[in-house]
């Protein structure tokens, strides 16, 4: 069963019809009662961390999440603004992240990048997969949509599993443990995105 975290951001509606067409069983949860048997977690986000951070405390599923995670072991996938929450912080914002991947999340910036880095990344971009399993067992050449303004940056190269060059490489996909990260959009990323969340279930 794929349990998606409904606490008012991302697209909710486009992940289950996603599962239902490949058959695969989908709830949604917008409470801790409905999210506390959940066997594999999507965690989805749009927005600024802040407002998602909010929004997250404010659904009462913080504390469960948390414990299936952290506790638990039931894998999680986050998306976009979904997976950034799963740093440390951002610096986007002021509140805490989740901390489940030691990472922070930065801004797109000359320093750090090109004169060429126009923001927001958005649009269609490829992946390079620093592994051919887990999120992306059996996707040959991906491309994903993206739409953001900041990039995740984990701590430990090794938890590094997808690379997108924008001006400068950054890290696309994240994965520790049973946690996983994108920043693209599966839900929105055709062929590439279907094959990736098939995977996802079938960890």
């Amino acid at each position: 069963m794929i349990t998606l975290l409904d606490y008012g951001l991302g697209n909710i509606e486009a992940f289950v019809n996603i599962y239902k067409r490949l058959n695969f069983p989908v709830d949604v949860a917008s409470t801790a009662d409905q999210l506390a048997n959940a066997e594999r977690i999507i965690l989805p986000g749009v927005g600024s961390f802040d407002w998602a951070m909010t929004r997250l405390e404010e659904s009462g599923m913080r504390h469960c999440l948390d414990d299936l995670v952290r506790v638990k072991k039931r894998p999680v996938l986050g998306v976009c603004v979904g997976m950034q929450m799963m740093a440390n912080g951002s610096e986007e914002g002021e509140l805490p992240g989740l901390g489940w991947i030691d990472a922070e999340v930065k801004r797109f910036e000359v320093a750090r990048f090109s004169q060429q880095t126009h923001l927001p990344h958005m649009g269609w971009n490829d992946v390079s997969p620093r592994n051919t399993g887990y999120l992306f067992k059996d996707i040959t050449a991906p491309r994903f949509y993206f739409l953001h303004s900041y990039y995740f940056a984990p701590a430990k190269a090794d938890d590094v599993c997808g690379v997108t060059d924008y001006n400068g490489n950054f890290a696309s996909a994240v994965r520790s443990g049973n946690v996983f990260g994108t920043q693209f959009h599966p839900e929105k990323s055709h062929q590439w995105g279907i094959a990736l969340l098939k995977n996802f279930a079938e960890l």
